[in-house]
């Protein structure tokens, strides 16, 4: 199966597998890098790893436009519904597993915060660890360094996305330390750029990749595309 995945700015992702069509964390209207908006999007499944408004606030439009089914943590999946009248949500809890008609989607681990936009409980922050195929990408979502990421890691990952921005999330330096315990075969850096306290050097963090691991960094502009 060919996997298409296209930076959307910010932490917004877009992936094409065969016919499927998966966002995670869709910010697009009122983000400063995204190269489209909410109304130009295709979906079946939209991944929520957190209640931050920088990562969903386009779902609910999104999803009750394309009746996409939103796929989160338990507390942001009742509220999508309850609160926006998404009409098909999937609740999960970190660890869990679940397989779709895409692949298979495991909500891991992020240390991070999750405060919905209304002041609710957000449930745990979560990353993604999707099997596509016989393609492993794993999205560390809003996330400090862990050492638990070896584990991860140890699914054997062909992509890594990372965040890079520092201040919110890990920064360079602590993104290499993540290379280090994940061993991607390619990594890609999100969560960046997008406002002035986030901005960073994407092609200097790129050289100490090279430079430091054994992983083959990519670096996209947003509506940029890695092919898998």
């Amino acid at each position: 199966m060919a996997i298409k995945l296209t930076w959307l700015g910010h932490a917004s992702w877009a992936i094409k597998a065969g016919d499927h069509h998966i966002l995670i964390d869709p910010f697009l209207d009122e983000s400063p890098t995204a190269p489209v908006k909410a109304d130009d999007v295709a979906a079946n499944f939209i991944l929520v790893s957190h209640g931050h408004f920088d990562h969903m606030a386009d779902v609910a439009a999104i999803a009750n436009r394309t009746g996409a089914t939103v796929v989160s943590n338990f507390e942001i999946a009742t509220w999508f519904a309850s609160e926006h009248g998404v009409k098909s949500t999937l609740g999960m809890n970190l660890g869990g597993g679940v397989d779709l008609p895409f692949g298979r989607a495991k909500l891991t681990v992020a240390h991070h915060s999750s405060q919905l936009p209304d002041g609710s409980y957000g449930g745990n922050p979560g990353g993604w660890l999707l099997t596509i195929g016989d393609k492993k990408i794993y999205f560390a979502c809003d996330t400090a360094l862990f050492s638990d990421m070896q584990l991860i890691g140890n699914a054997g990952i062909d992509l890594a996305v990372l965040p890079i921005g520092d201040l919110f999330t890990m920064g360079p330096d602590d993104s290499i330390e993540a290379i280090k315990l994940i061993l991607p075969k390619q990594v890609t850096p999100s969560h960046y750029n997008t406002w002035p306290p986030i901005a960073q050097d994407a092609t200097a963090w790129a050289a100490r990749v090279k430079r430091e691991t054994i992983a083959e960094p990519i670096v996209v502009k947003p509506g940029g595309s890695i092919e898998l």
